[in-house]
């Protein structure tokens, strides 16, 4: 694709505003989000929407999540239900991102639901992503600002890292505050399904719901983040280590000797908010990387499910 000058712009009035022309015009923004910056798009424009596709080298299967102002927006576009308020009401905005069925007459872009019959839509909570949608006035198609299947990027530096050139701008809101993607639950089938694990623990979903998620059927690509490789560093990367081997870089959790720690303190909150950008740092390095094992449950298991991903055969 042709080289772009892609643009800092700051997080004030300005910086909003010249975003939210860009998106109008058909280009391609990226912005923070309490999860991850992600890269946006209008998502009724089918040609700024591919750009995405092809900004980030992503695969045409895998859908993007659709980014509103409120819920009560969110009902344009995707059929609402009493689960849907169930979990809108606590978690919007926030970490949580809903599959709904489409409505009819919804406007946006096939190549946003990659042809399904539902959409990924979300509220996030980031004061810059409430800002700039409210200046657009619109639902922004915006997966993670990164070349498809390598780090997230939780930093304007690593969105520029992976984009520059490719992009006309990035708003620069400083590191994103969670710093895992959104957990994504699917409602178009006959109970609740976890798709993806995420900022928002499933612990505080189903205690919402008053019972246990469902889990999706194997090998089907229903919202993003469900490719068997994704989040990967260019380096190999080894799980559930207790020192690093030869050669490698040791990515720690707890007390423990190693180059990078997650979370001194053993706090999964921290770690959660550390991992991608500890990972970007590692492998600017160009060792291979070992992982220290991170317990299984509350925001663990989406690290875990990040760690999984990127350390899967490529």
């Amino acid at each position: 694709m042709p080289q772009k000058t892609t643009r800092t712009l700051r997080p004030d009035a300005a910086g909003i505003a010249a975003a939210a022309d860009i998106l109008r015009a058909g280009g391609l923004a990226a912005f923070p989000t309490e999860t991850v910056y992600g890269l946006g798009a209008d998502a009724r424009n089918g040609a700024a929407v591919a750009a995405i596709y092809e900004a980030k080298g992503r695969p045409s299967f895998n859908p993007l999540i659709v980014h509103v102002a409120s819920a009560v927006i969110a009902r344009r576009y995707g059929l609402w239900s009493d689960l849907a308020e169930r979990l809108a009401a606590p978690f919007w905005p926030g970490p949580l991102t809903l599959v709904l069925p489409l409505r009819d007459g919804h406007g946006l872009s096939s190549l946003v639901t990659a042809g399904l019959g539902t959409v990924a839509i979300r509220v996030p909570e980031h004061p810059v992503a409430q800002a700039l949608l409210a200046a657009f006035d619109g639902p922004v198609a915006a997966p993670s600002a990164n070349p498809s299947g390598r780090i997230s990027p939780t930093t304007a530096a690593h969105v520029l890292d992976g984009l520059s050139g490719r992009i006309d701008a990035v708003i620069d809101g400083g590191p994103c505050p969670v710093g895992l993607e959104s957990t994504i639950v699917g409602l178009g089938g006959d109970a609740p399904t976890l798709l993806r694990a995420g900022g928002l623990p499933s612990e505080a979903i189903e205690a919402a719901l008053g019972h246990a998620l469902t889990q999706p059927r194997e090998g089907a690509i229903t919202a993003p983040g469900q490719l068997g490789s994704h989040y990967a560093p260019a380096a190999h990367v080894r799980l559930g280590a207790t020192a690093a081997g030869e050669g490698e870089l040791l990515l720690g959790f707890g007390p423990m000797d190693c180059d990078l720690n997650l979370s001194p303190a053993g706090d999964l909150t921290e770690a959660a908010a550390n991992l991608f950008d500890h990972l970007h740092r590692l492998d600017a390095r160009g060792r291979p990387i070992a992982v220290a094992a991170i317990p299984d449950h509350g925001l663990g298991r989406a690290i875990n499910d990040r760690l999984r991903r990127a350390a899967a055969p490529r």
